[in-house]
């Protein structure tokens, strides 16, 4: 028995394109599928796709959105029109301008301590991943909105066409000191260590750079490396490094330190899911996709780690205590990194070094086959086992003279007669 196809669905750009041509917030097309906002933002990046009944209804809504955008842009609006020409004609229209964040040594985000960790509102996205989230007012469906005299730009493109007259080198600068400052800091709440926290940063960056195009593609660039980040941070092999043996000095705030322990006592997983949600604010599907793990098991993991450091620290029970206290141990370590020029420059050496290793290798391999089919034999010769000493046998004795007494007795025998029978002659007869 088979299965008939689902309905068919648009793109994700196109469902958020539509929704939002609509004049719809993720939150009202929430409420109107009967989901939460964290699913609906699942389904337009492209992560979920619904079934089921979830699936029928959610095209059928799409279907109407599209079908309203269109009978919007073909019905005619002469004095909208006329209006939006002579307002063109007074004041140019507006340029979509990319703005560049500036997070380098001495920059505003580095110097400001609240800038150490995105912030989520915790309570809200609590609820609404339990199921008990309650409408808000401004979350009522708005009344529909004017028709536009012209139809404006996809707001996700312009960006896009902006960001594509950049260099790879300019995009990854952007990137590396856009997102380092605050990844340093996540990894050092990850690890406990500073010196640890900026080389594994450094070393994600730079696997980034080896693998740029797929970078640049991807949706989300500061997740990558910092997926990459946590991988070499939490890595097995830096218990064996000799400088990671011995502890780092602690936090000099009582209060920090405290936090930052019990924090370390927690398993690697539990600890990484903690971080993910309660530091860096990400959602439970994020936090499982990014661990490599299911929803219920990021789910489990998270109730295990928040019961371990609220038995600890019964003050940290609330998620919003608890995220405000990562942020700020975080912020109280100054924690710098080195500059994109010489992570680049870092990246492509140890690139060519791990290349001309391979050639090399390849070379002495090619080499010790070529000397080896060159001298071996062409046949099978049987070893010849050594010789081995023989104990307990009596040497043989070689011929030589004869002494006196051994020529007189030789003499004698020969001159007597010998005892015995006469010898028998044959006679004829």
């Amino acid at each position: 028995m088979t299965r008939s196809p689902g309905t068919p669905l648009p793109p994700p750009k196109a469902r958020r394109r539509l929704r939002e041509a609509a004049a719809l917030t993720q939150t009202q097309l929430a409420d109107r599928m009967g989901v939460t906002r964290a699913t609906v933002r699942t389904w337009e990046s492209g992560r979920t796709t619904p079934r089921g009944r979830k699936r029928e209804a959610y095209a059928e809504l799409l279907k109407s959105l599209a079908e309203d955008e269109a009978a919007r842009a073909a019905e005619p609006a002469p004095e909208q029109g006329a209006a939006a020409e002579s307002a063109a004609g007074a004041q140019p229209a507006p340029v979509p301008v990319v703005v560049a964040v500036r997070t380098g040594p001495g920059s505003p985000a580095e110097d400001a301590d609240s800038l150490v960790l995105p912030a989520k509102p915790l309570a809200a996205r609590d609820s609404r991943e339990a199921g008990t989230a309650a409408a808000a007012p401004e979350a009522a469906p708005a009344p529909a909105p004017e028709p536009a005299p012209e139809k404006e730009p996809a707001p996700e493109r312009e960006p896009e066409s902006a960001l594509a007259a950049l260099t790879p080198a300019q995009a990854f600068d952007a990137l590396y000191e856009f997102g380092t400052p605050a990844l340093v800091r996540q990894t050092f709440l990850l690890t406990g260590r500073r010196e640890l926290a900026r080389e594994s940063v450094e070393r994600a960056f730079q696997t980034a750079w080896e693998n740029w195009p797929e970078v640049a593609r991807d949706r989300d660039p500061v997740g990558w490396v910092r997926a990459v980040a946590y991988e070499y941070a939490l890595s097995p092999w830096q218990r064996f490094r000799p400088r990671n043996r011995h502890p780092e000095p602690p936090p000099a705030d009582p209060g920090d330190r405290t936090l930052l322990n019990t924090l370390l006592r927690l398993p690697a997983r539990h600890r990484r899911t903690l971080l993910l949600y309660d530091g860096v604010g990400l959602d439970l599907p994020e936090t499982a996709a990014e661990t490599e793990a299911s929803t219920p098991t990021a789910a489990n993991r998270l109730l295990n780690a928040r019961r371990a450091m609220a038995d600890r620290l019964p003050e940290l029970a609330d998620p919003e205590v608890l995220h405000r206290r990562l942020a700020e141990v975080a912020s109280n370590e100054r924690l710098r990194a080195a500059k994109p020029p010489t992570v680049r420059v870092g990246s492509e050496r140890r690139a060519r070094f791990w290349t001309r290793a391979a050639i090399a290798f390849t070379a002495a391999l090619i080499g010790t086959t070529a000397l080896t089919l060159r001298t071996a034999p062409t046949q099978y010769e049987p070893p010849v086992s050594p010789g081995e000493t023989v104990r307990g046998v009596p040497p043989k004795v070689a011929p030589g003279a004869l002494s006196d007494e051994e020529l007189e007795l030789r003499q004698k025998l020969r001159d007597a007669l010998q005892a015995g029978p006469e010898r028998l002659t044959p006679r004829l007869e």
